[in-house]
């Protein structure tokens, strides 16, 4: 089973950037699509943006069109990340995902494999 632990996330002021990373072990990284989701309390996880599974299709939540771009790095087991014209609204912890079972990203589909333990994020008005 692919492990999954993201990096990147802290405080930023709003209009800032951050790059996100997720580091995967296992050898079926590049075979599947990935997601990055996010999650405030008390509110559900939701999808940011995902991949299929050799970078060349992505989805985006519409909230994040045109400032969020994720990719990813098959050689390197690395999911990014860019995160740029950030909000207060962006504040959640974000959890990088890895659908075990498709390679192309499924719009809707929540059900991945294996997840992240999360990484704050915190955009300061």
């Amino acid at each position: 089973q692919v492990q999954l632990v993201e990096s990147g996330g802290g405080l930023v002021q709003a209009g800032g950037s951050l790059r996100l990373s997720c580091a995967a072990s296992g050898r079926t990284f590049g075979a599947y699509a990935m997601g990055w989701f996010r999650q405030t309390p008390g509110k559900e996880r939701n999808v940011v943006a995902a991949t299929n599974w050799n970078g060349r299709r992505t989805y985006y939540a519409d909230s994040v069109k045109g400032r969020f771009t994720i990719s990813r790095d098959n050689t390197k087991n690395t999911l990014y990340l860019q995160m740029n014209s950030l909000q207060p609204e962006d504040t959640a912890v974000y959890y990088c995902a890895i659908d075990n079972q498709y390679r192309d990203y499924m719009p809707g589909r929540t059900d991945f494999g294996s997840w992240g333990q999360g990484t704050q994020v915190t955009v300061s008005s």
